[in-house]
Order: C-alpha cells, then structure tokens, then sequence
C-alpha cells in the first residue's frame, strides 16, 4: 500500500494523457513508407523562416557542404517579431538559389487547436499556393505543423495535401515510417543539451536511421524557439563527423520513391 501511494505521489495525469493522444497520433492515419538508406541520413530544417535562418543558419550549413529545408509560413513575409525579422522575396530566391529545399507551414502559421479543420485546410491550401507560385513548382510540398499542433483531423488533411508533414515528436525516422508524422528534434540553445543531440547523432549512425533536427531562428541572442551560431555549428560539425549524409528532406523522400519505382520494376520484370 505504501509503495503505491508512492507511486501515486509521482503520477503525473497531464503528461499520462498527452502520452496516450501521441501514441494515438502515431497509430493512426498513417502514410507508411519503407526506409532503407544506404548510409545514415541527417535533414536540417527551419520554421517559420526568420532571415537569420538563411544569412546564418544556411551559411553555416553551406560551409559543410549540406542544404536545409526551410518550412514558410507565407503569411510572416516582410514581417518581424520575436525570432526576428522574416523573409522577403528576394530571401526566398536566395534560399532557392543556394539549392536550399522551401517547403510550407501554412499561410498563417495557423494551428490546428485555434480554428474550424474549414479554416485549417484552407490556411494549408493557401501556403501551398504561394510557396508553389514562388518555386514554379506545381507537385506537392513537404510541411510541418505550426506550433507543432497536431490531430487526427489536421493530420489526415495535411497528409493528402502534402508529400510529407514534419512533427515536433522527438526520436529518429527508422524502418517503417509515417510520412504523415514525421519524428524531428528540436535545437533550441535554452532547452537542448549537446550531450543529448550528440548521442541522438551516436544512435542514428548505428541503426542507420534519418535524423530530422529543427530550429527557427540563428543568432547569438536567439529567441526561446532558436539557438546560437555556434550551437548551430557544432551540431552541423558532429552531424559531419558521424559520416552521415546530409540532406533535405525533399532529398531522402526522392531516394524513398526511387527505391520503391526499382523494387516494382524488379517485380514486373520477374
């Protein structure tokens, strides 16, 4: 009795329930796809696109010879506030331009708790639009969720509407995943360790698996979402030394559709 009323003193309901609506998350409305990279695979992505992400952030990516991809939500255009000041145009065609990969975190920012799965779809449809007349690309994009706000309703959605959707669910991509909620870590200098990333970095290089890091904005007083260049350099640093490619998640996706076109062509010509 005595142990279980200790057990009890510790027993936390929020965090019990929030374990259970992500088990929920994970299990259902799935897009699985099969990953089998030849080598360990490492993506960089940005929210938001606050212009230090690019100005440094990319700078410092470039420097080991990787690209990022950068989630946009349209709507924060010519805009500034706590990360920072926001994109412009012309960031935009830069970013395209350093062959980094622009993918779509709606027009608004909008998330999913804050309004109608109406309104949420529409926001989606809207910064697909925009990213897709900047790019000229029409076929879809890669998006994650703002805030990280996910349910069953937005993830069946935003999965049709797009190739991927990127979480905020901490772990590494590996064998079977799920296109539709796709496991990134977060590099937040007040919130992360090195010791952490670094030994996330250890286990995707021995299981072979695909790392996704996210952040938003770079700069040496970052906002509580972001991290410091040199933070930033030293992820990117043992990134390299691990031996793993670095890729944008546009990138890994094209190899996955490869693999699966190869194996059906094995299979039709069998």
């Amino acid at each position: 009795m005595k142990l279980l009323m200790r057990k009890m003193r510790f027993f936390n309901p929020k965090r019990y329930i929030d374990g259970l609506r992500r088990e929920m998350l994970a299990l259902f409305c799935r897009r699985d796809a099969l990953l089998q990279p030849k080598s360990p695979i490492i993506s960089f992505s940005f929210d938001d696109f606050p212009c230090s992400a690019l100005t440094v952030g990319g700078t410092i990516l470039q420097a080991y010879g990787a690209r990022g991809t950068y989630y946009v939500a349209s709507g924060l255009i010519n805009s500034v506030n706590m990360q920072g000041v926001h994109f412009c145009e012309h960031d935009l065609k830069a970013l395209m331009a350093e062959g980094h990969e622009v993918g779509t975190h709606t027009y608004n920012h909008t998330s999913i708790h804050a309004v109608t799965l109406e309104s949420y779809t529409a926001d989606v449809v809207k910064g697909n639009a925009f990213v897709q007349e900047v790019t000229k690309k029409h076929s879809k994009l890669n998006f994650s969720y703002p805030f990280g706000h996910v349910t069953l309703a937005a993830k069946q959605v935003a999965g049709e509407l797009n190739s991927s959707c990127r979480s905020t669910f901490s772990g590494i991509n590996h064998g079977r995943i799920d296109l539709n909620l796709l496991r990134a870590n977060r590099l937040y200098s007040s919130m992360t360790d090195l010791k952490t990333i670094n030994k996330l970095i250890r286990i995707n290089s021995e299981i072979g698996g695909w790392l996704i890091f996210y952040t938003h904005d770079v700069r040496d007083k970052p906002s509580q979402y972001g991290c410091t260049p040199r933070f930033f350099e030293e992820v990117v640093k043992e990134a390299a030394k691990s031996k793993a490619r670095i890729l944008t998640v546009e990138s890994v996706l094209a190899e996955i559709h490869s693999d699966l076109t190869s194996k059906a062509l094995k299979i039709s010509s069998t």
